[in-house]
């Protein structure tokens, strides 16, 4: 039995804030955010919550899919800003949507989160312990970025997206590739809340999210084509068989090496950062759910979706869009 996907969804904040907004918090310019990443604009939750964005992109998912919440299985959320610390964001979007049918937890995997959540969904689904699952990428990052670092401020932005997967004896998805190096987790890192108990020194601060950008940016464009090239070898075709090669949406400068190394013109790497900046766990979700939104995506399309992030993990899937 394979897996493949029927019906996407996204939500975005209603605020979108340029980088002449932005300007206006810290010392920085459009001209010298839109050279080194790519981003004019991100949006920013203000009403909006993970929960929130992640339920109204699952409910456009469904209604694409034309499926109902309760008949969902498998219900996972990839993210790293729930808006509790327990019960997961998966049970509170369960809860909300109505899928009470479904087995629901969350996955912590950074950027890669998303393509994590599809590989367990696949193997579920291929093994016949359940018939679909709604796997969805939703962030709130705007609550853990110091907004007096430029450094950072600058990248990210909020948003969730979803994606339905079902059975099907169609090809769908053909090859996966993730892994993970937790010696370098100190890369990219938000420390939890501090130990309050009585042994503990009292009033320790909260923390905000940490990137060495040199790092991270350099893990990337190492990683990142190998992973590809790993899960396309898996399928015994070749680089030039796929349509789109949709990445982790964090930087243009890295899209652009990853597309350089694996010998591929730009013009099948789609991007939307510069609207939606980085969005984690949503980036993937969010991009591919516009790019069927336009009609961009056809039946037997070869699609690869690949992240990198915190962790530091990395992912990589190769599908044949059957929708």
């Amino acid at each position: 039995m394979n897996t493949k996907i029927i019906g996407t969804g996204y939500d975005l904040p209603a605020f979108a804030a340029d980088n002449n907004y932005l300007a206006t918090l810290v010392d920085t310019s459009d001209e010298w955010i839109v050279e080194r990443t790519g981003i004019r604009t991100r949006h920013l939750a203000k009403e909006e919550t993970t929960t929130s964005m992640a339920v109204n992109a699952s409910r456009q998912a469904l209604e694409r899919a034309g499926m109902q919440a309760e008949d969902v299985e498998l219900l996972i959320v990839a993210t790293i800003s729930g808006d509790t610390e327990t019960p997961s964001t998966a049970c509170r979007v369960q809860a909300e949507i109505g899928a009470n049918r479904a087995v629901a937890f969350d996955i912590n995997a950074a950027c890669s989160g998303f393509l994590y959540g599809m590989h367990v969904a696949e193997a579920f689904i291929r093994s016949g312990i359940y018939r679909n699952a709604l796997v969805i990428g939703a962030e709130t990052l705007s609550k853990l970025i110091d907004w007096t670092d430029r450094s950072t401020c600058v990248l990210f932005g909020d948003g969730a997206g979803a994606a339905v997967l079902a059975a099907t004896e169609e090809t769908g998805i053909i090859s996966q590739s993730i892994g993970s190096n937790g010696e370098k987790w100190e890369v990219l890192e938000c420390q939890g809340r501090p130990n309050g108990n009585p042994l503990c020194e009292k009033g320790q601060e909260l923390k905000y999210m940490t990137m060495n950008g040199q790092e991270v940016f350099k893990f990337a464009v190492k990683t990142v084509p190998l992973c590809v090239e790993d899960a396309v070898e898996k399928a015994g075709i070749g680089l030039d068989e796929v349509k789109y090669f949709l990445l982790h949406q964090a930087n243009k400068r890295i899209i652009q090496s990853v597309a350089k190394r694996l010998g591929q013109p730009e013009e099948k790497f789609p991007m939307n950062l510069d609207q939606c900046g980085n969005t984690s766990a949503a980036s993937l979700p969010i991009l591919l759910a516009q790019m069927d939104e336009q009609g961009l995506l056809q039946k037997g399309d070869r699609l690869v979706l690949s992240g990198f992030g915190a962790g530091l993990t990395w992912g990589a899937c190769l599908l044949e869009w059957q929708k």
